[in-house]
């Protein structure tokens, strides 16, 4: 398994192309002298200095994508070199993808590293280079405080809670449905967002009305069909089945403009599926990280681990397969 990794790795990286890939390179948190730092379980986030040039000054972020992985809520100690660039290469090219149909505007400025200002990497921290490939200069918005998720297929606590109930999110499905059978059209699922280390949860669309309004809701859920409509059909034809996926959306300052935030539609926020292999009524292959929560439930069930921080080290045939991953499916999608 690891030599054919090494292979795969040495195919594609995100990074410039002089640059060879290394597992010792892995990114784990980044150290930068600019201000309002936010860790979440991939990205640090910092707050861009005012630019005068710019239509948004003063409404920037720095978005970076780490090599940090996180599974049931719980972000492992060990990094998936590269992975952050991966990440970036495929969100900037479905932000850009959503952009180009007139979904939706997105929060993407750039991903020039060139453009952060010198003073950012002054104090010995993190360097230009570490960042290149994995970095989003982005708007800054209100982000509304629900995940987003469509549902085109049946898994996943869907399907858990479809086994118990016949319903999903208060959508009441077809009797007759296996497991990760195809819907009979793609269902809107909103859940809570919860901060990081606590497990989001799937709410009605009724409840996540009263939290942020009717009017706004019934928006997200117009827009995050939509664009799952494109991308799953984009992505069919390139032999990936999108199972499911969940958007983040925002507010830009001074308004009421929605705009998607965060990434969207990658391994990390999306179930994808080989078209070629795929077969309802059992689980399937995959080229996200389902691979990486098979092998924890392995752990789980020999009461090695019990899906609690901190996260059980990974081994470097568990790294290198689950960036191999990843790896597939950026080069389906966007080559």
């Amino acid at each position: 398994m690891l030599g054919l990794s090494k292979v795969l790795l040495n195919q594609m990286d995100t990074r410039p192309p002089n640059v060879v890939f290394d597992a010792s390179d892995a990114l784990f948190e980044t150290s930068l002298a600019l201000p309002g730092l936010r860790r979440g379980k991939v990205r640090d986030v910092y707050d861009l200095p005012s630019d005068p040039a710019s239509a948004f000054r003063g409404y920037q972020l720095l978005l970076v994508a780490t090599d940090r992985i996180s599974a049931f809520d719980v972000v492992m100690p060990t990094p998936i070199a590269g992975k952050g660039r991966l990440l970036t290469q495929l969100s900037t090219f479905w932000l850009r993808f959503i952009e180009r149909r007139g979904v939706c505007r997105t929060h993407i400025i750039s991903t020039n590293v060139e453009s952060l200002p010198q003073a950012a990497f002054t104090g010995g921290g993190t360097t230009r280079e570490q960042l290149d490939g994995r970095s989003t200069i982005a708007h800054r918005a209100k982000v509304i405080p629900i995940e987003c998720v469509v549902r085109g297929y049946l898994e996943g606590s869907g399907w858990k809670e479809y086994q118990k109930t016949g319903s999903v999110c208060g959508i009441k499905l077809r009797t007759g449905l296996r497991q990760c059978s195809k819907l009979d059209e793609p269902i809107f699922t909103p859940a809570t967002k919860e901060e990081a280390g606590k497990h989001d949860q799937n709410i009605s669309f009724e409840i996540a009305a009263a939290q942020v309004g009717s009017g706004l809701m019934e928006r997200l859920r117009s827009l995050s069909l939509e664009i799952y409509a494109e991308a799953a059909d984009y992505a069919a034809k390139r032999g990936i089945l999108i199972a499911d996926t969940k958007f983040e959306f925002g507010l830009l300052p001074g308004g009421e403009e929605v705009v998607l935030v965060d990434e969207a539609l990658t391994p990390d926020s999306s179930r994808f599926w080989p078209a070629a292999s795929f077969e309802p009524g059992r689980p399937q292959a995959s080229f996200d990280k389902q691979y990486l929560r098979d092998y924890l439930e392995t752990l789980v069930q020999r009461k090695q681990w019990n899906k609690a921080a901190p996260g059980p080290s990974l081994s470097p045939e568990v790294v290198a397969a689950t960036y191999a991953k990843y790896l597939d499916a950026v080069n389906m999608l966007t080559t």
